[in-house]
């Protein structure tokens, strides 16, 4: 059996379209699952399809997954700190 992070590592060798692609899929079942709110879901599937585009036309770079990940930490971080402050 494949564990998630088979499964992920998997779908990061896939080309962007791909990935974007199973993001939607994955978004659309969570969505369902969740009862999450159709327009959000609908404003994702946007937010993703526009991204998709400016990556196509040179307009957004892509990151490695861990240089992703480390912002994405250091943001949380950050986020945190400041609101420690107030």
């Amino acid at each position: 059996m494949l564990t998630r992070e088979d499964v992920l590592q998997r779908v990061l060798l896939l080309p962007p379209i791909d990935q974007a692609f199973v993001a939607e899929m994955l978004e659309r079942q969570i969505a369902s699952v969740q009862s999450i709110p159709p327009e959000l879901g609908e404003s994702w599937s946007k937010e993703i399809d526009r991204r998709i585009a400016a990556y196509d036309r040179g307009e957004m770079a892509s990151l490695e997954f861990d240089q992703s990940l480390h912002q994405l930490r250091q943001a949380i971080t950050e986020h945190r700190s400041a609101r420690d402050v107030t």
